[in-house]
């Protein structure tokens, strides 16, 4: 059974950093491309950052240098690494996958089939 599993939420303060976990079950997410999402309370899911399968990201304006995708093919988990935390960054983070991708690196969520439940992360002080 192909699953992903979201981890590392949480409360943060504004300014504060957490790593986010997407680890993979039944299949190899080396294979694939993965997406990073947020949904905020009120609000549609939007694409925060993608990975292809060979390496290219890309990243949403707000998020611009304050996050970083990454992979860890040992342990078949991918990672978004969150900085400089704001208020407006709250929400439910998660990840997808998708082997159709091929090469490309894209933040439309019809795009992808595989879905993680999703950890929240809310920036308060």
């Amino acid at each position: 059974q192909l699953q992903l599993v979201e981890s590392g939420g949480g409360l943060v303060q504004p300014g504060g950093s957490l790593r986010l976990s997407c680890a993979a079950s039944g299949f190899t997410l080396d294979a694939y491309a993965i997406g990073w999402f947020r949904q905020a309370p009120g609000k549609e899911r939007e694409g925060v950052s993608c990975i292809s399968r060979t390496g290219i990201t890309n990243f949403v304006d707000s998020v611009k240098g304050r996050f970083t995708i990454s992979r860890d093919k040992a342990k078949n988990t991918a990672y978004l690494q969150i900085n400089s935390l704001k208020p407006e960054d709250t929400g439910v983070y998660y990840c997808a996958a998708d082997r159709r991708l091929f090469g490309r690196c894209v933040t439309n969520a019809n795009e992808y089939e595989y879905w993680g439940q999703g950890t929240q992360v809310t920036v308060s002080s």
